[in-house]
């Protein structure tokens, strides 16, 4: 059984449990939502993928979770921390922060609110990050406009290629924002 573990003012932020491989695959795992992740995965991937989060949640307290609307009960993000272990990053192990948001619930805030809500976490008591960062291409301007909207600053020192030279010729940019500046901007 899950643990809820965030709630905001729409959304119920839970952990990722065995049996949700497929309700990922049905629902996130579109063209349009993984055009700047490498494209659709396949089944097994996800499948690994959720698996290395429900360790990291047990060995850390922290990991990726499922965003459920709370009006619908239907998935609708896949946001919350991991380390930072892409091969080629300067900051591996940093606590880095991530989203995706259903297409279909895409301009209605949920991502802003999801990430609010992961950032509090971060920077709270069980997590205790000493700062986040979030990583993407250059081409995914909705991703680096949203860190920005979160006060989060751009890091050019932390730019590195990465495996996946499909995007972008595989550059990766990051963000990163303190829990002081968090505090400022709220």
């Amino acid at each position: 059984m899950p643990d809820i573990v965030l709630e905001t003012d729409r959304l119920i932020l839970r952990t990722i449990d065995e049996g949700d491989v497929r309700l990922q695959h049905e629902t996130l795992n579109t063209p349009a939502v993984m055009e700047h992740l490498g494209g659709v995965k396949e089944l097994h991937e996800i499948e690994a993928k959720h698996a290395k989060n429900m360790a990291l949640y047990a060995q850390e307290g922290f990991s990726f979770l499922f965003g459920i609307e709370k009006a619908t009960g239907e998935l609708v993000a896949h946001t919350g921390i991991k380390r930072v272990d892409l091969e080629g990053a300067p900051n591996t192990g940093d606590h880095e922060i991530g989203w995706l948001i259903r297409e279909d619930r895409w301009r209605r805030g949920y991502a802003m609110e999801a990430v609010s809500a992961v950032i509090d976490w971060a920077f709270g008591g069980r997590v205790g990050a000493p700062h986040v960062v979030a990583i993407t291409s250059p081409s995914n301007v909705g991703s680096w406009k949203l860190m920005e909207k979160l006060a989060m600053e751009r890091r050019e020192d932390l730019d590195f290629v990465g495996p996946n030279a499909e995007i972008d010729g595989g550059k990766i940019i990051q963000y990163s924002l303190t829990k002081t500046q968090w505090e400022r901007s709220q």
